[in-house]
């Protein structure tokens, strides 16, 4: 069965800036700007709520749907998680802890230029590399040992990032209850903690 029209509402907040043309959307905000494409999906993005004569942005993005089925109902909630996640990505930012677990062989863990290189896993020669996304940011902790910070405004690129580290240090060929070394995501939050 079809619905005539679906419709959802993203919310825009203050100091962010959203624009749309063709199905490509530019959030900008006090962090950066983002941009993300949606010409694969046949919705109606429109921004709704200001007033250009008094120069006001919009307080809203609406999302609309005509004559979907239910496959397709189900993209308007995922494309605007997608928007809450560009908002929140110019506004807070977003940030993975990574800690490393070893029973003996201690994991060596070091940036060069935009490659992370991971040495002395499982005792192993083999130096494992992965590169650094374009905007995700390597900082490794201080204050705590073995960990290390991936921050950036994308959240596809920090948490793609996060799991190329984490699977570049899988157990082959042993029982992976036994053996948990590797490198795991400890944390996840915002690079600005909201009061």
């Amino acid at each position: 069965m079809k619905l005539i029209l679906a419709t959802k509402y993203v919310n825009i907040p203050e100091g962010v800036t959203m624009t749309i043309k063709s199905r490509h959307v530019t959030v900008k905000g006090p962090r950066g700007e983002l941009s993300r494409g949606f010409k694969h999906l046949n919705l109606a993005f429109e921004l709704v709520g200001g007033n250009k004569d008094k120069g006001t942005n919009p307080k809203k993005l609406k999302v609309d749907l005509w004559f979907g089925n239910r496959k397709q109902l189900a993209t308007i909630r995922t494309v605007c998680s997608h928007f809450e996640n560009l908002i929140t990505g110019v506004t807070k930012g977003f940030l993975y802890k990574m800690r490393f677990v070893y029973a003996h062989f201690p994991i060596n863990v070091s940036l060069t230029d935009k490659t992370v290189e991971v040495r002395n896993f499982l005792g192993e020669k083999r130096v494992r590399r992965v590169e650094l996304l374009p905007g995700v940011e390597y900082v490794r902790t201080s204050d705590v040992k073995d960990q290390i910070e991936l921050k950036g405004n994308d959240l596809t690129t920090v948490s793609l990032t996060a799991a190329r580290i984490q699977q570049c240090t899988t157990v082959k060929r042993k029982d992976i209850r036994k053996f948990l070394d590797g490198i795991y995501v400890s944390h996840k939050g915002h690079i600005v903690e909201s009061d």
